[in-house]
């Protein structure tokens, strides 16, 4: 007697972008519209979900620093579990799967239950939330590179050395990208102070590319007073370097701009 199995699943790693639903690439709309199944975490945009199929199962399992979140442990066998049902899962992610997403960590678990992963990637807010701003992240003139880099490390990890950092950065003309280090912030700065001139140019950019979106330009020696003063909290993006003189610049030049119309 021929036993039956269950139709193949599937699982995708898809990026949702920064926010702004309009900035989901053609590959990330049609895996989303193929799902039987979305695991959905927290900063992704509500509007992103109409590209679902009205039958797809919809599972909301938010991750947000700070918040209770739904275990990771718990999201793996989700999807694990859905995909030996034979459904089609997309895991759908704010920003890009692999850059500070836990991509690489569910690819893992997924692959040692003999999954098959995809990924599509997604615009990180790091490169959103500066480009809303008229800058690059990048500059011939002045970056030769960029390190993103994660103000929130693990429990029982010591996190990243910010005085090694700030000094390669000084030397090597890098740009760095700061994620989730609002809640950290005073301790980032302390380090970076340590290799980078006082007067460094920062931007802080809170729900990067959003119609919410709010955004301060300050410099390194005056980055936690700024934040507390314009009350900048999470999700932020933190950009430091040369580069922010081009947000510095596009704002002058805008607000001449509506002077002049005015």
């Amino acid at each position: 007697m021929n036993q039956s199995h269950p139709p193949r699943g599937s699982c995708t790693l898809v990026g949702a972008g920064p926010g702004d639903p309009e900035l989901l690439t053609l590959k990330a709309v049609k895996a989303i519209a193929s799902a039987t199944v979305l695991l959905v975490d927290d900063l992704v945009n509500d509007a992103v979900l109409e590209h679902a199929s009205p039958q797809a199962r919809i599972v909301h399992v938010g991750k947000r620093g700070g918040c209770k979140s739904t275990p990771q442990a718990f999201i793996d066998k989700l999807m694990i579990t859905a995909v030996q049902e034979g459904e089609h899962v997309v895991r759908l992610k704010g920003g890009d799967p692999f850059i500070f997403g836990r991509g690489g960590e569910e690819v893992e678990h997924l692959r040692a239950a003999g999954i098959e992963v995809h990924v599509v990637n997604g615009i990180t807010s790091g490169l959103a939330g500066m480009s809303s701003l008229g800058a690059p992240l990048t500059h011939r003139e002045h970056a030769h590179g960029v390190v993103f880099v994660t103000g929130h490390a693990k429990p029982g990890d010591a996190g990243t050395d910010w005085v090694q950092l700030a000094h390669t950065a000084h030397q090597a003309k890098l740009t760095l990208v700061i994620y989730m280090g609002v809640s950290s912030l005073e301790h980032i700065c302390q380090g970076l102070l340590q290799g980078l001139p006082a007067r460094t140019p920062v931007a802080v950019v809170q729900q990067a590319s959003l119609p919410n979106q709010h955004q301060a330009l300050t410099t390194l020696d005056e980055l936690v007073n700024t934040v507390q003063s314009e009350a900048l909290q999470s999700p932020s993006i933190i950009v430091v370097g040369d580069v922010v003189q081009g947000a510095r610049a596009w704002q002058n030049q805008d607000a001449a701009e509506r002077q002049r119309v005015a």
